[in-house]
C-alpha cells in the first residue's frame, strides 16, 4: 500500500510535459520549407531544379521503410487474431467500401468538369499535338490491363516484392505469411513476438527519417516550381479551379458524410493528421505519409489488424483523388480539342475507369499512365491530348495525393466502426486534444 501511495505521489510531483514551441512542430517546419522552396524555384528556376535529389532521396527513404512496416503490421495484426472469418469479413467490407467511394469520386469528377467546362474555348487542333512528349507514358500504358493487373499481384519472388517496393505485392505476401504463421499455433508465437519488435524498430527508424522531412519538402517544391514555373499555371487556371472545387466537394460533402456515419468530426480528423497532409503537399507523394498514417490510426483506437489490412489495400484500390483527376482531365482534353463526348461515351469512360483505376498505384505515375491506357481503349479522345496537361499535372497530382490520404484515413475509421473494432472513447479523446 505504501508503495502504491509513494508511486502516486511521485507521479503527481513529476513536471507536466512542456508544450512545444510552434516552430518545433513538424508541419510548421515543412510549411516553412515549402514556402522557401517556392521562393527559390520562382526566383532561381535553374537552382530550384537542382534541388530535385533532396525530394527524391527523402521519398526513397520513406519507400525503403514502407514494405517492412506493412509486412510487420499486417502479419502481427492477422496472426494475432483468433477469428479468421473476421479477417475475410474486414477484407470484403473494405472492397465494397472502396468500390462505392471510387465510383462516387469518378462521377463527381465527371459532373464537375461538365458543369464548369474548363477546356471550352481553347480550340486546339488535334493535328498540332506532339505525342512524343508522352511517349514514355503511352508505352507503359500498353502493359496496363485487367489481366496484367491481376497477374502483377503475385511477385516473381518473395523478396522481389520488397526490393521493388510494390505495396500490393507486399500486402499479398504479408497476408499469406500471416495465415501461415497463425496455423503454426503456439509454435509460431516467438516469431510473432520477434516481428512485433522488428515493427517497433522500423517505426523508430521512421522517426529518425522524419527529421529530414523539411529538407525533402523544400527540394520537392523547389524542383516543381523551378521546372514548371508558377507562370505555367496561368493558362490552366480554369482547370485547376475545376479540379480543386470538385475535390473539395468530394471531401467536405462525401467524406464528411462518411465521417459522420462513423461518429467523428472530419475537420478534427484533418487537424489530427495535418503533419501528414503537409508532408504530402511538400513531396507530392501520398506514400510519404503512409507509415505515419497507420500509426496515427492505431492511436485513434482502430484495431491493429484493421489498420494493417485497410490502409495498404486502400493505397491500391481506394485512390479517390486519382479517380477525380482522371475524369476531369479526360473531359478537359476533349473540351480543349472541341471533341463532343456523348453521354454514352462518358458512361463508357466511367465504367472502364472503374476497372483500370484499381491498377493506378502499381506503377510510378500510375494515374497518368492509367488515363493514357483508358483513352487509348475508347478511341474517342486521343491519348496524345495528355500532352496538354503535362505542365500542370504535377500541381493536380498533389491534390490527388492529399485526397488519397484523407480518403484512406476516413475509410479505415469507417470500416473499423462498421466492424465494431473502433475504440470510440479513445477516438473522442484523441480528436478532442487537437
Amino acid at each position: 500500500m505504501t508503495k502504491i501511495i509513494s508511486s502516486s505521489v511521485e507521479s503527481v510531483d513529476e513536471p507536466l510535459p512542456r508544450r512545444k514551441a510552434f516552430y518545433q512542430h513538424l508541419y510548421v517546419q515543412v510549411l516553412a520549407a515549402i514556402v522557401l522552396g517556392v521562393i527559390l524555384g520562382h526566383f532561381s528556376p535553374g537552382l530550384g531544379e537542382q534541388m530535385k535529389p533532396l525530394g527524391d532521396t527523402f521519398i526513397k527513404l520513406i519507400k525503403m521503410l514502407i514494405a517492412p512496416i506493412i509486412f510487420c503490421t499486417v502479419v502481427s495484426g492477422i496472426a494475432g487474431m483468433q477469428d479468421l472469418k473476421r479477417i475475410g469479413r474486414i477484407g470484403f467490407k473494405s472492397l465494397i467500401y472502396f468500390e462505392v467511394l471510387t465510383t462516387i469520386a469518378l462521377v463527381i469528377g465527371l459532373i464537375g468538369v461538365n458543369l464548369l467546362k474548363p477546356g471550352v474555348g481553347m480550340h486546339i487542333d488535334p493535328a498540332s499535338l506532339d505525342a512524343s512528349a508522352i511517349a514514355g507514358y503511352t508505352k507503359a500504358a500498353h502493359d496496363q490491363s485487367v489481366v496484367g493487373f491481376l497477374t502483377h499481384i503475385v511477385p516473381t519472388t518473395v523478396f522481389g516484392a520488397f526490393t521493388e517496393g510494390d505495396i500490393l505485392q507486399v500486402l499479398f505476401i504479408s497476408v499469406l505469411f500471416a495465415f501461415g504463421l497463425q496455423l503454426l499455433g503456439e509454435t509460431g508465437k516467438p516469431l510473432l513476438n520477434t516481428i512485433d519488435l522488428v515493427a517497433k524498430a522500423f517505426f523508430r527508424m521512421l522517426r529518425i527519417v522524419m527529421y529530414l522531412a523539411p529538407l525533402g519538402a523544400f527540394g520537392g517544391m523547389a524542383f516543381t516550381v523551378g521546372k514548371y514555373g508558377v507562370q505555367s499555371l496561368g493558362a490552366y487556371v480554369n482547370l485547376l479551379v475545376c479540379y480543386y472545387l470538385t475535390a473539395l466537394v468530394f471531401v467536405f460533402v462525401v467524406l464528411n458524410l462518411v465521417a459522420r456515419l462513423a461518429g467523428f468530426s472530419l475537420w478534427k480528423f484533418l487537424k489530427y493528421i495535418r503533419e501528414e497532409l503537409v508532408l504530402v503537399l511538400g513531396t507530392s507523394s501520398s506514400e510519404s505519409a503512409l507509415p505515419r498514417l497507420m500509426g496515427k490510426l492505431e492511436k485513434l483506437g482502430c484495431e491493429k489488424s484493421t489498420v494493417g489490412l485497410v490502409v495498404p489495400s486502400g493505397y491500391c484500390f481506394n485512390l479517390d483523388g486519382s479517380c477525380i483527376n482522371m475524369t476531369v482531365l479526360a473531359i478537359f482534353i476533349a473540351q480543349a480539342l472541341d471533341i463532343d463526348v456523348s453521354l454514352y461515351h462518358q458512361v463508357t469512360l466511367l465504367l472502364i475507369l472503374l476497372l483500370t483505376s484499381k491498377g493506378a498505384a502499381s506503377v510510378t505515375g500510375g494515374a497518368f499512365i492509367t488515363l493514357a491506357a483508358t483513352l487509348g481503349s475508347i478511341d474517342v479522345i486521343p491519348a496524345a491530348g495528355l500532352v496538354l496537361v503535362l505542365g500542370v499535372y504535377r500541381f493536380i497530382s498533389e491534390g490527388g495525393a492529399l485526397i488519397n490520404v484523407i480518403g484512406n484515413g476516413v475509410a479505415t475509421l469507417f470500416i473499423a466502426r462498421w466492424e465494431g473494432v473502433l475504440d470510440r472513447e479513445q477516438l473522442s479523446r484523441e480528436l478532442g486534444s487537437v
